[in-house]
């Protein structure tokens, strides 16, 4: 609810979009254009501007709520974040039996697993990013179906409300403004951020690899800095730091995008940049060993490639960043033109503000039927929810794997829930859940560039099960995530982009 509302509202309407006049004008004439700006405007408003005429306002004030649903409505289903999660989640909901919400700061999907190779133009960002409308239609067509571009600021569960701020960019946009969602079902998705561990200058002068608009800035910089270091005037100072590419984080991102680094610089760098490339080199620094979640005989085979690719290995923890250097715990400074962080991910602020039961390590705390314990008709699932420790399981690590099989589950949960006529608030606690979740793991991959990768399919670190290195690994690993990504307008991408890479090379416009 806006700022400027009185502590006291007018009843609400039983429109599900209520809108309360700021001045005296037609009633019927500011409802109707309210619904018109709600239902023509972009995909990205959930509220709605009221235009009164000039000489009635010159401040328009919001006010739009998304109330209750009544008798003759389906229930709702709020969903928190569309990541690997939410928009498993969303897919297979039924929409015959609910409508779905959906709020989040971006309107697609990121295939992550991909993402790297956006970087160095191997993929374009299109083929990584999956539209919330194709992965949900209904939210597309659907009257009591949404996507809202906006960030949850905060939860009401004692009244089945959620508190929303719309997402605007740049300084043309509107001023943000709050408004509430009513749900039935909420469904907690918010995803984790990535860890700094409050090394001072990370946020201001790193780069992180988990969103789209982080992998075009990466490309950006990268070419950037290629453009640069050719100019005259430039010192061969300057130009060994421009040229100097630093990963800080020694798992599967870090690794993946080393790779992909060093394989850009290996074959297309080294052709249309002579001039300096004996220049660019690429570090990878590690506490501790990369990849250890995978086999030693894996981890030992990565060390080697990326050795042989070039990669410069570097075990060490970063005190400090600087905006031309970091330095690490033993003194040493090493100077870079591009920083990438990629040393995990932890719960965001907004989870940690919550005020929801917390399992260990700050993530919300579920049960084994995905339930917020104690919380009625509150779900969360992938990296921002954990079980809690009366369950007796262990907190499932975040991976895309655990995020969408849990969204998966979860969809059919409701669905059952939603059958047995409990679908809408404060309703379907007799409902037979079935069997609760279980997690099995499927394996680890992680491609090491120049047609290599690693695939370890224990279920567990100290298990046993098939563990491959080289090409074959590399064809399974293009394989599977081929086959994994969301759409088949997705999959056309990403296979001919692979297969015009392959024969001319890498894409190094700045574009």
């Amino acid at each position: 609810m806006s700022a400027t509302a009185k502590s006291s509202p007018p009843p609400l309407l039983p429109s599900p979009l209520r809108t309360v006049p700021t001045a005296p004008v037609a009633s019927a004439s500011l409802l109707l254009t309210s619904l018109r700006n709600f239902s023509t405007g972009t995909a990205a408003s959930p509220a709605v501007e009221d235009r009164p005429p000039p000489h009635l306002s010159q401040s328009p004030t919001h006010c739009g709520d998304l109330g209750p649903t009544g008798g003759g409505e389906k229930p709702r289903v709020v969903v928190l974040g569309s990541g690997w999660a939410g928009c498993r989640l969303m897919k297979g909901i039924d929409t015959s039996i609910y409508d779905v919400v959906c709020v989040s700061p971006r309107n697609h999907m990121v295939f992550t697993p991909l993402l790297a190779s956006t970087c160095v133009g191997t993929l374009e960002f299109r083929s990584v990013a999956e539209p919330v409308g194709r992965i949900q239609p209904a939210i597309s067509r659907e009257p009591g179906s949404y996507f809202f571009l906006s960030n949850c600021k905060g939860i009401d569960a004692k009244n089945h409300r959620v508190i929303c701020e719309t997402v605007t960019d740049g300084p043309n946009t509107p001023d943000p403004w709050k408004f509430n969602i009513s749900y039935d079902k909420l469904v907690i998705a918010l995803g984790a951020e990535a860890l700094t561990f409050g090394i001072h200058g990370v946020k201001e002068h790193a780069i992180f690899l988990r969103e789209v608009h982080h992998a075009q800035e990466i490309r950006r910089r990268l070419l950037l800095n290629l453009m640069l270091s050719d100019v005259p005037g430039t010192t061969e100072q300057e130009k060994s730091r421009l040229l100097h590419c630093v990963v800080v984080g020694g798992g599967p991102t870090g690794v993946e995008f080393s790779g992909e680094l060093s394989d850009f610089i290996m074959r297309d760098v080294r052709q249309r940049h002579a001039h300096v490339k004996d220049y660019i080199r690429v570090t990878l620094i590690e506490a501790n060993e990369i990849l250890s979640s995978f086999d030693d005989r894996l981890r030992r085979y990565a060390t080697r490639q990326l050795t042989k690719s070039g990669v410069h290995l570097v075990r060490g923890i970063v005190k400090d960043v600087e905006p031309d250097k970091i330095v690490l715990d033993n003194g040493m400074e090493v100077p870079y033109g591009l920083l990438v962080w990629s040393t995990g991910v932890g719960p965001s602020s907004l989870v940690k503000s919550l005020d929801l039961p917390k399992a260990p390590g700050g993530r919300i705390g579920i049960d084994e039927w995905l339930r917020v314990a104690n919380v009625p008709d509150v779900y969360a699932i992938g990296d921002c929810s954990g079980f809690v420790e009366s369950t007796g399981k262990p907190v499932l690590p975040a991976l895309a794997q655990v995020a969408e099989r849990q969204g998966k589950y979860l969809a059919g949960l409701l669905n059952r829930i939603g059958k047995a006529g409990g679908g809408r608030a404060n309703s379907g606690a007799e409902v037979d859940l079935g069997d609760p979740f279980v997690y099995k793991h499927l394996g680890s991959m992680a491609t090491l560039g120049r047609y290599k990768a690693l695939v370890d399919l224990r279920q567990s670190k100290e298990g046993k099960g098939i563990s491959l290195a080289g090409f074959l690994s590399w064809f399974i690993w293009r394989s599977a995530y081929l086959t994994r990504v969301i759409s088949w307008r997705n999959r056309f991408y990403v296979a001919v982009n692979w297969l015009t890479t392959m024969v001319f090379g890498r894409d190094i416009s700045r574009i």
